[in-house]
């Protein structure tokens, strides 16, 4: 795996935050791959 750095607007990385409060993803790094895996789909 490897590493970067990215920006997100403050928002979005609060929902994120709330997603893993409630177990949708285990981590930020889990939202990220799986919004990027999803966008990969279509």
């Amino acid at each position: 795996m490897s590493k970067m750095s990215i920006a997100l607007d403050d928002e979005l990385l609060k929902w994120i935050d709330k997603q893993i409060q409630t177990k949708r993803f285990a981590s930020r790094t889990h939202a990220i791959e799986f919004a990027v895996q999803q966008l990969r789909r279509t």
